[in-house]
């Protein structure tokens, strides 16, 4: 058999199929949400203005956020009632000015509250269950054991509580100190409201005879 027929069969086959249609060309970007659909929650918050202190001697104190994160996830325990985030920023304090006494320098704490708005008590069980004729829990009289289980629960709730959650404590020389965080894991159970989180930083300068703080809080995010 001759070669020149075959080449050309294989060419007219090609040909035939080129039009059949584009190739669909897969994106590895995620697709963007839906309508109605929020975006996910990227973490990032807003810093508050630094705090500042001019102390009576003439130092003046400053401590200050910069990007800062805060990310909340899903809770380990899977509990309706627990809250928890992922923190982080970075954290600064300096002392600077003509002050006229001599600084021995000082710590900056760094932490977080977290808040709810309506805290879970405590839960009771009421009632009883009755399995092969032996009494699990002791009922009244009037209850027919043919149901095998009954009783009731009651949800005990209290005001909210705010939480000081202090990450680290740094001492320092000197008149400037940082602190950066990252990931840090912020957990609060037996929240049954809202919960609140703020980062704080509190700066403390000190000299022979004295101490001087000044604190900053920053925006509160609410989840």
């Amino acid at each position: 058999m001759r070669p020149g027929p075959v080449r050309l069969f294989a060419l007219v086959a090609v040909c035939t199929l080129a039009p059949l249609g584009p190739v669909a060309l897969v994106s590895a970007e995620p697709l963007p949400p839906g309508p109605g659909v929020p975006p996910p929650d990227s973490g990032i918050v807003a810093s508050a203005p630094p705090g500042v202190a001019t102390t009576p001697d003439g130092w003046i104190l400053t401590v200050t956020a910069t990007d800062e994160t805060q990310r909340p996830v899903a809770p380990l325990t899977t509990a309706v009632t627990s809250r928890e985030y992922l923190a982080g920023g970075t954290f600064t304090g300096i002392v600077d000015g003509a002050g006229s006494t001599e600084l021995d320098g000082g710590t900056l704490v760094v932490g977080y509250q977290i808040g709810c708005g309506i805290a879970l008590d405590k839960v009771t069980l009421g009632g009883g269950v009755s399995l092969g004729g032996f009494d699990l829990f002791p009922l009244p009289d009037s209850v027919d054991l043919d149901a095998g289980v009954s009783g009731s629960i009651e949800v005990t709730l209290r005001p909210g509580e705010v939480l000081d959650i202090e990450v680290t404590e740094k001492e320092f020389s000197g008149t400037t100190t940082r602190v950066t965080l990252k990931d840090v894991h912020i957990a609060i159970d037996g929240c049954a409201g809202q919960s609140f989180l703020r980062s704080y930083a509190i700066l403390t300068s000190s000299t022979t005879h004295t101490d001087d703080i000044v604190a900053y809080y920053g925006v509160t995010k609410a989840v």
